[in-house]
């Protein structure tokens, strides 16, 4: 089943940003790197960054802006896994 949902703009620049930005952490620039793969085509989240993202979304670690990331990539997984 194709994937409908998209990496909003805002998201995608934010993303982006933290691709090019050399202090970001190896996890934030998972998330980003899967965040763009999904802009504008229909990729989904892969198994591995699924469980990446639900665990930074329960982890009190992380900041606002890499949980804005994971519930991004989460929300573009595929529902039947």
């Amino acid at each position: 089943m194709t994937n409908t949902k998209k990496t909003s703009s805002q998201i995608a620049s934010q993303a982006a940003q933290i691709l090019k930005n050399p202090n970001a952490s190896v996890i934030q620039k998972q998330l980003a790197g899967s965040a763009l793969s999904q802009a504008g085509t229909s990729n989904q989240t892969g198994a591995h960054m699924e469980e990446v993202a639900s665990k930074v979304l329960t982890s009190p670690k992380y900041s606002e802006q890499t949980k804005t990331l994971a519930g991004s990539v989460l929300s573009q997984a595929n529902k039947s896994r």
